[in-house]
């Protein structure tokens, strides 16, 4: 008796005193539903076969059927029903007698999670009716045929998002029956932004097919003098995805009446989706140390990531600010929220949120390392997501800015958004969640001053244009890029820009420049550089021109510093810096070449092939200086992608990568990845070298799943070059 008091005593969840029940934050979890509830006692002789009882369950869950067809779900690889909320789908109950309205009561019963209740819509009983109400639960009969009906189900346009467990309940004068657990009756219900009731409607067909349905995307990278692009394979459809960004919700402890709101899945995701609080999806690495672990820039998708933490339950290691992009993107589409990845390019992570980015120089006017804290990223990712925003004033719903890498805390955790885009152009900082960090990111300048002997700060120079120079996301229907810096701020030198900065200053963001300061800069000597475009392996120039827009002669001192730097902006090493004096005649232009050797940088070089370039130059008859910075990437070369054999959907066919070696080197330990969604799951293969100049093919047999246009995704790695990549469309046609 005591040993069986003691097991109960543990099986039973703890509670806190405050609630009746524990956190109902699990919809892995269940609760036992009774089969039969009897009312009162029963009367002897009494058999429950002689009344109404349910024989079978159909819900037309094929991708082919009527369901998954009009709610957009027939791409996702599972056998399950999947349908969007706010919006009928069809079932189909066999009887073991026809059904007799007049006399049967029967109903249906979706339940979530281990303790359901209907106040916090996680029990929902559903009435048979004679009408549906747009956007509520309800059932009506649509066709009658033997021991057979056919319903039209409603689901509320509120409805949590989350695999329902559902039972048929049957009324009798001496109890209810219900059907047994069955697992084949789950019912995945997720957002559904063709419902004009629910949160996340969006009403442009195109942008539906591309925000939710297109499971392939580009993300831009590189610098804003440079633009790459790579794709990323989203893979919200592929088989386990789905469950895995259910789970994500789990971990984070969402509960499960919150998860009809997206604003409160965006903001508990952005802080899952990295590792930094609570041993979320992706640990970040920016050191370019990858020990237990891959480079970032092997990724070529989201499927392999979020499988592996699936079920491992540990942090996959490693990303950086595109791979956290593209498995939040993964996670939002998937769930039915559109979504997608934005690239700033020259992106300010201003450490005290004061829209200054502080480039202390020292007497020489090279830059103090020591005391520079600020950095600015030649670009970093992160998300929007498009939904209502109910919390805020009207005008502020639409696309919300989402960030899952970890830079800054807020609220305590490592997290960013949902902030309104609206919201950081009219410098309405006020209005939740991290609007001030946003508007930072995209609206800093940056002050390069000096400290004199008397303990007095000069500003040399304000760039009041370096920072959010362009922000970009992939083109509606095609692999092309979007400029859509004007949704996040005015025209600079605009009155309403202006306007935007006064705004956001009374609404408490930060932006001053010290008392003790003196500005006047040198305004009739303009100084700029330009580099040379090249390939990793190859020496470039520089080219640095004055020009004298006054009449007087001038001589200056200048200084060029080459730096390795993280694609964040901080600088692993100099490896190049070069004084130089110039003389500058009236009314006129001077330029002057630096020579970069490959023999200089390729020993030092990280991930990005990324340089930093800094130009100083101070006029010595005025004491003033000049300062220009600019970020600039190699060109990496590319893997190039072919097929052979006929590209049917079921039908065998070949992928063949090949890469040539460019360096006068012998790469080591080299790794490829190919995957493509709909066609291969990823496939990988290591290869010990690859001589220096010389080609290496590697050939790959896989049967495509899907007809239609597909894309073949490919990325190389080693210690020595990283960010190759490669990629081709196909056309798979129909059996």
């Amino acid at each position: 008796m005591s040993e069986t008091t003691s097991t109960e005593k543990q099986k039973k969840p703890l509670l806190n005193g405050r609630r009746a029940l524990p956190s109902n934050n699990s919809n892995a979890e269940e609760n036992e539903v009774p089969e039969v509830e009897v009312f009162g006692l029963t009367p002897r002789g009494f058999n429950p076969k002689d009344y109404l009882h349910v024989v079978d369950i159909h819900l037309f869950k094929e991708p082919y059927e009527i369901n998954k067809q009009q709610h957009h779900t027939d791409k996702y690889y599972s056998p399950k029903l999947i349908v969007r909320r706010g919006q009928p789908f069809q079932i189909q109950i066999d009887f073991n007698r026809p059904y007799k309205p007049g006399t049967d009561q029967f109903w249906l019963e979706y339940l979530i999670g281990r303790y359901p209740q209907q106040n916090k819509g996680t029990y929902i009983p559903v009435q048979v009716g004679d009408e549906l109400k747009p956007g509520e639960w309800g059932a009506k009969i649509i066709h009658k045929e033997n021991n057979s009906i056919r319903l039209s189900v409603m689901s509320s346009a509120t409805c949590i998002i989350g695999k329902f467990r559902l039972y048929v309940a049957i009324s009798s004068p001496f109890g209810i029956f219900r059907t047994r657990r069955n697992a084949e009756t789950d019912t995945y219900i997720l957002f559904n932004p063709w419902c004009q009731q629910d949160a996340v409607f969006l009403d442009d067909e195109r942008e539906r097919e591309e925000y939710i349905l297109n499971d392939v995307g580009v993300i831009f990278h590189g610098d804003v003098n440079d633009i790459k692009l790579r794709s990323w394979s989203y893979g919200q459809f592929e088989e386990n995805i789905l469950d895995a960004c259910l789970f994500l919700m789990d971990k984070a402890e969402l509960e499960l009446s919150g998860r009809g709101n997206p604003i409160k899945i965006c903001r508990v995701a952005s802080a899952v989706i990295n590792s930094r609080d609570n041993d979320g999806v992706i640990a970040g690495s920016w050191d370019n140390s990858y020990t237990y672990g891959v480079a970032p820039s092997v990724w070529t998708g989201s499927v392999d990531i979020l499988l592996e933490y699936y079920s491992s339950r540990q942090p996959v290691r490693y990303g950086q600010c595109w791979v956290f992009a593209g498995v939040f993107n993964t996670f939002l589409r998937c769930l039915g929220i559109p979504a997608r990845v934005i690239t700033n390019y020259s992106s300010a992570h201003d450490n005290n949120a004061n829209l200054q980015l502080d480039f202390y120089l020292d007497e020489e006017g090279k830059v103090d390392t020591k005391t520079t804290k600020d950095s600015i990223w030649n670009y970093h990712c992160w998300n929007e997501a498009w939904m209502s925003r109910p919390d805020l004033p009207v005008g502020f719903g639409g696309w919300q800015v989402v960030d899952g890498t970890p830079q800054e805390t807020s609220d305590g955790m490592y997290r960013c958004g949902p902030t309104s885009v609206q919201a950081i152009k009219h410098g309405h900082v006020c209005f939740q969640f991290d609007a001030p960090f946003v508007f930072a990111e995209v609206n800093s300048d940056i002050v390069y001053s000096r400290r004199e002997k008397n303990g007095a700060q000069v500003i040399e120079k304000i760039d009041m244009t370096h920072v959010g120079k362009l922000i970009v996301t992939k083109e509606i229907g095609s692999d092309g890029m979007m400029d859509i810096t004007e949704e996040y701020k005015f025209q600079e030198g605009s009155d309403e820009e202006r306007l935007a900065l006064e705004t956001a200053v009374m609404y408490g963001v930060k932006k001053q420049i010290t008392q003790d300061t003196v500005y006047h800069p040198q305004t009739d000597v303009d100084m700029d550089f330009q580099v040379q475009k090249a390939i990793l392996g190859s020496d470039f120039k520089v080219t640095i021109t004055f020009k004298n827009k006054s009449q007087n002669y001038y001589s200056a001192t200048a200084y060029f510093s080459g730096n390795i730097v993280f694609y964040t902006g901080v600088t692993k090493s100099e490896f190049k810096n070069h004084t130089f004096n110039v003389t500058l005649e009236p009314s006129s232009s001077s330029t002057f070449d630096v020579v970069i050797k490959s023999s200089e940088y390729l020993g030092e070089l990280l991930d990005q092939a990324s340089f930093h370039f800094f130009v100083t130059a101070r006029i010595n008859e005025t004491g003033k200086i000049l300062a220009v910075q600019k970020a600039t990437v190699l060109e990496i070369p590319m893997l190039h992608i072919k097929t052979q054999g006929e590209m049917v959907a079921g039908r065998e066919m070949f992928a063949i990568v090949e890469f040539t070696n460019p360096l006068n080197q012998t790469l080591e330990n080299v790794t490829l990845r190919l995957e493509g969604p709909g066609v291969l799951r990823t496939m990988k293969k290591d290869f010990r070298q690859i001589p220096a100049n010389s080609t290496l093919t590697w050939e790959v047999k896989c049967t495509p799943k899907r007809p239609g246009l597909r894309k073949l995704i490919a990325s190389l790695n080693c210690d020595a070059l990283r960010h190759v990549y490669g990629e081709l469309n196909v056309q798979i046609q129909k059996l």
